[in-house]
């Protein structure tokens, strides 16, 4: 069994979220932002976390959050195209470009667990 590995060379970058539009700034706090602050959606563009090596490239909608004590909260996703399921650690804490908090308490209210 091979362990997880997050790569994050290369990858914090400013991107424009493919479901909403907003122009997406990296993250400030060392991190990589991988889904928009507003919306909460992401692209399927990792096979594993931070590698950006899968082809698919589909939107990625938010459906749902968990609370981890060690990781904070938890954006949960699956991929419109190929139905792939990931999960993204909200950056609530980001000075620049903070995640929605009141969309996160909404996706919070239909989480799917």
């Amino acid at each position: 069994m091979t362990a997880r590995r997050f790569t994050v060379q290369g990858t914090n970058n400013a991107f424009t979220c493919a479901n909403c539009g907003l122009e997406v700034r990296p993250l400030q706090n060392g991190s990589v932002r991988n889904h928009c602050p507003g919306c909460l959606h992401s692209l399927h563009v990792d096979v594993q976390p931070g590698d950006r090596a899968s082809d698919c490239h589909g939107v990625m909608t938010p459906v749902g959050v968990e609370q981890s004590g060690k990781k904070g909260w938890i954006i949960l996703h699956r991929c419109r195209k190929c139905g792939f399921t990931g999960r993204n650690k909200a950056a609530l804490d980001d000075p620049a470009q903070p995640d929605d908090w009141n969309a996160l308490v909404r996706l919070s209210s239909r989480s799917e667990r």
